[in-house]
Parts: structure tokens; C-alpha cells; sequence
């Protein structure tokens, strides 16, 4: 589990600042419930597909995050 968080840590880094677009936000999010999954000997899969879904829905939302831009 140790080795999933800092995995976590290292590979969420470049993605801290293109958080600007929805795209960008789901890969984040499919990657951190990716790795929630793994932590939590779930199935990886389900946990890539809710965490970038719920990575791609928080553009609506004001979370402290840059606002989303359509991208072109």
C-alpha cells in the first residue's frame, strides 16, 4: 500500500497543473481511483472508470481547482 501512494504522488505531480479541461481532469481522477482501487484490493478497472468519471464531472464545480477551459 505504501508503494501505491507514492506511486500516487509521484505520477499526480505533472498532472497538477493542466487540471483546465475535462479530458485532463478524468485522466487525473481515472488514475487516482486507479491506484484507491489497487490500495484497497478492489477491482482496478471499476475504480479507473468511477474516478475518471468523477474527475470529468467536477468541471461544473467549484473545488479550488482552475476552472475548465473547452479545449480545441
Amino acid at each position: 500500500m505504501r508503494k501505491s501512494l507514492i506511486l500516487f504522488a509521484v505520477l499526480s505531480m505533472p498532472l497538477s497543473g493542466c487540471m483546465q479541461d475535462p479530458t485532463s481532469r478524468g485522466l487525473a481522477g481515472a488514475a487516482a481511483g486507479a491506484l484507491v482501487a489497487d490500495a484497497l484490493d478492489e477491482n482496478i478497472i471499476a475504480g479507473a472508470a468511477l474516478g475518471g468519471l468523477a474527475g470529468a464531472a467536477t468541471c461544473g464545480i467549484e473545488l479550488g481547482l482552475p476552472p475548465c477551459r473547452p479545449s480545441y
